[in-house]
């Protein structure tokens, strides 16, 4: 007679536990290598989150966050009926379009125009140089912009010999004067820097169909719209989602250096409104909160939305 015997069923926590010592001891210097990134990020990134309560309440800075009163919604519904944040929204929302729309073609072109090039050291000058405006600090962009827009300055002058008016063009208040010159001067900055995803996906492009593909008579454009474009298309999906998050959250920065009283009709947006009720005479840090608050879920929806768009016209240009 054989005696049946059952073996224990091995507990899954056991096998979690030694596969978590056996990372550990082969990878522990890198665990420790980032514990400075994970506090420095739990620092400067997390734990300031905890100040959306201040979007719920009368802020006030003698009080602080605890001593403040809680007035729930009352500073969203202050925000959403007010002209001042209306007409920011708007001209936000106009600024980005502008940004997503023409500043989304010229880094493509650029990018294939560069693929084309077959002088190496030619074609590594022109992208070290289109990269630079990207390191160039806001501050000194703006003054630029200043200087060759202003009553005396240089693209005046040619626009006036082209039959416009002569003026300082960053005080005309008439659309879409300012948002034209911030959306180029937006082009201009990112213009080598945003091309690189693109650049390494064409040259990642298998030169053999490429080849196939001259050698069977197809020009140069079928080349680049029959091959290049559709092989890339799952990075440019991806790169236009991500366009679409940030669009709200980077209008603003060179706008706050820009903008002047003459222009605040077509030039206040959502970050220098914020930054207005903030730092500015009569600061609403409540106010400010809420604006804040309420740019971050904007951009969140507008990834989430992007990417279920991105994915119905090609899945492998979701993100997630």
């Amino acid at each position: 007679m054989v005696r049946s015997s059952t073996m224990p069923s091995p507990n899954p926590h056991d096998k979690v536990k030694n596969t978590w010592k056996r990372d550990w001891a082969r990878n522990k210097t890198v665990y420790f290598v980032f514990v400075p990134v994970a506090i420095y990020i739990i620092v400067t990134h997390y734990l300031p989150m905890f100040g959306i309560v201040m979007a719920f309440q009368d802020f006030s800075l003698s009080k602080g966050v605890f001593g403040s009163a809680f007035v729930g919604l009352n500073n969203f519904v202050e925000l959403f009926t007010g002209d001042a944040f209306l007409n920011a929204f708007k001209n936000t929302a106009i600024m980005a379009a502008f940004s997503l729309v023409l500043g989304f073609f010229p880094g493509l072109i650029f990018a294939l125009m560069l693929s084309e090039v077959r002088n190496k050291t030619f074609k590594r000058t022109i992208q070290m140089i289109s990269y630079l405006p990207n390191f160039v600090a806001a501050v000194v962009v703006t003054n630029l912009v200043k200087l060759f827009l202003g009553n005396d300055g240089p693209l005046t002058a040619l626009l006036t010999a082209l039959g416009l008016p002569q003026q300082n063009w960053l005080a005309n208040a008439n659309p879409p004067v300012f948002w034209l010159i911030h959306t180029f001067m937006g082009i201009w900055q990112s213009l080598g820097f945003g091309s690189i995803l693109l650049m390494s996906a064409i040259a990642n492009i298998n030169g053999d169909i490429v080849e196939a593909a001259a050698i069977d008579g197809a020009t140069r454009m079928q080349r680049i719209l029959r091959i290049t474009i559709p092989c890339i298309a799952p990075i440019l999906g991806m790169s236009f989602v991500l366009n679409i998050a940030i669009s709200f959250r980077t209008i603003g920065g060179n706008v706050l250096l820009l903008y002047m009283p003459q222009t605040y009709s077509v030039a206040d947006c959502l970050y220098t409104y914020t930054h207005r009720m903030a730092f500015g005479s009569s600061p609403d840090m409540g106010l400010s909160a809420a604006s804040n608050l309420f740019q971050s879920v904007l951009g969140t929806v507008l990834l989430i939305g992007g990417n279920v768009l991105a994915g119905k016209i090609n899945p492998d240009a979701r993100l997630f």
